[in-house]
């Protein structure tokens, strides 16, 4: 876990971006005002453990794979196996539609993506061997 020390400013960068583009995903697709000093407090400690995960996964991918779409590409695959069945089993179980399960779990997406361009952008230092 030290390469999150190593990373921590662009790890900051990523989650304050991924906290703007929530926040944006939200009032204009989702229709949501944010108004809650503990919904930002959440949502940003989330992000800010998205945005840890993504650059260990982006330090971790295949040298040999192009970086650009290692960057795109990642986001999507941890999103698609563990972020959407998440959401799809909570909403499913506490009776809310599926719209619902969709539109948060689009907004996830949305900000593991703009995440990982900012890690990708930025750069990020591998943990010495």
């Amino acid at each position: 876990m030290i390469y999150i020390l190593l990373n921590l400013p662009q790890i900051l960068a990523a989650t304050g971006a991924g906290l703007a583009a929530g926040v944006l995903f939200l009032r204009f697709v989702a229709r949501r005002r944010v108004k809650s000093l503990r919904w930002w407090a959440t949502a940003a400690l989330a992000e800010a453990w998205l945005a840890a995960i993504l650059a260990g996964a982006l330090i971790l991918a295949p040298a040999e794979a192009p970086r650009t779409v290692m960057a795109l590409l990642t986001p999507v695959v941890i999103w698609a196996g563990f972020v959407l069945p998440a959401i799809l089993v909570a909403h499913t179980t506490r009776g809310l539609a599926l719209r619902t399960a969709g539109v948060d779990a689009l907004h996830v997406l949305v900000v593991a993506v703009i995440q990982a361009v900012v890690l990708h952008t930025w750069g990020l230092e591998p943990p010495p061997r």
